[in-house]
């Protein structure tokens, strides 16, 4: 058995700097095994990370997002990619993180650069599947990114 994580400065800026070296803009630090029923990590995201809309499906797929450093846009969709509500996730204010039931289509933009958050949900993991990802927005290295990237950071403008 390990020791205590802790989630301190060291490693905020450490996931600061590998989310800005990696090309999708953002970097995990995992306090789980795969196989673990319960994934806890930590995520340094920056602003030009791209987080399509997508959906956790299974009746233990609940997801609970902690801002710990920065600011986030939380866009909340209905089945057709209307968005039916919008947050502003920030650490230390009004709100500063969001519980998604599963099947919530959600979808994220990062407002500030070196934001991390905190993300638990049910393991073990299983990548996105069949009816997750919304059929409406583009997916990740797919044509018409950039544009629908800057759409979900508009609704935050």
């Amino acid at each position: 058995m390990s020791g205590p994580s802790f989630l301190d400065q060291s490693l905020f800026n450490e996931l600061a700097g590998k989310a800005a070296a990696n090309p999708r803009g953002r970097q995990h630090h995992n306090f789980h095994q795969m196989e673990e029923a319960c994934h806890r990590m930590a995520v340094g995201l920056q602003p030009s990370t791209y987080i399509p809309p997508h959906r956790h499906l299974g009746d233990n797929k609940a997801e609970t997002l902690l801002v710990l450093k920065g600011r986030l846009g939380v866009l909340i969709f209905d089945e057709a990619g209307v968005v039916v509500r919008k947050q502003i996730l920030q650490a230390g204010g009004d709100c500063v993180g969001v519980d998604l039931p599963t099947g919530v289509f959600h979808g994220l933009v990062v407002l500030e650069a070196d934001s991390l958050m905190f993300e638990c949900k049910a393991g073990p993991y299983r990548p996105v599947g069949e009816g997750e990802l919304a059929h409406w927005a583009p997916r990740e290295g797919e044509p018409g990114v950039a544009e629908y990237q800057a759409w979900m950071r508009a609704q935050f403008d």
